[in-house]
């Protein structure tokens, strides 16, 4: 099977240093990681053949990083919770403070990010929500290798993670796709240098868990129906 038929969630997980190559051509690779490449390619008119050579030059020359697809249930839960879930409870804060300082000192500017605090507290709420369901019903479950009797936890956190990715379009509407007006302040570009890692620290995070954490646990993808 050629790379454009394969699905974004397959590519990040098989090719070292993919999902930055997404991340530039802006494919969602986390919530849409079962869409193929060209696919993906085509509902952004992108040409999926020069994301294609990008992905060989580096299947051909891996960056080097970890293969989370051989770690096991429980290192992978592990790097998650440091690498992830204390990371956003960090940056939100942070994030909410800034948005505020910005949308009250340039109230004025038509480049403003009006409403931008309250939809990042409301992120921050719905992710804690999520974590803590994680940490404290799903990761347990799959660390002591109980995999098979997941199945629903799995489903609803893979509900929530589309959730978070419509929250991410919304973030990114509100900031013009995280571009900074020509005269930004200083706190204006703290701010969006703080989004646009943010953005890529909870795509990578969604995609450790849907297209590994929960694909190694043989649990279904989708929703349930109705």
């Amino acid at each position: 099977m050629s790379m454009v038929e394969q699905s974004l969630g397959q590519l990040a997980r098989s090719i070292p240093g993919a999902t930055q190559v997404f991340h530039e051509f802006e494919l969602d690779f986390c919530c849409g990681g079962k869409k193929s490449l060209a696919e993906a390619a085509a509902q952004r008119s992108l040409d999926p053949a020069q994301i294609e050579a990008r992905l060989i030059a580096l299947a051909q020359n891996p960056v080097q990083e970890r293969d989370w697809g051989l770690a096991s249930a429980a290192e992978l839960v592990d790097h998650i919770l440091e690498r992830y879930h204390e990371v956003h409870r960090q940056q939100l804060p942070e994030l909410i403070r800034l948005a505020l300082k910005v949308e009250q000192v340039h109230a004025d500017s038509p480049d403003c990010p009006a409403g931008l605090a309250d939809h990042l507290r409301a992120m921050q709420q719905e992710l804690e929500s999520h974590m803590q369901k994680e940490e404290q019903v799903l990761f347990p479950m799959l660390a002591r290798g109980h995999g098979g009797m997941a199945t629903m936890p799995i489903m609803v956190m893979r509900m929530e993670h589309d959730d978070h990715g419509v929250a991410l379009e919304r973030l990114l509407a509100l900031t013009n796709n995280v571009t900074l007006p020509r005269a930004a302040c200083n706190t204006w570009r703290a701010l969006y240098l703080g989004i646009r890692q943010f953005k890529e620290d909870l795509m990578a995070h969604i995609h450790l868990e849907n297209n590994i954490l929960f694909e190694n646990a043989g649990a279904p993808a989708g929703r349930p129906q109705a």
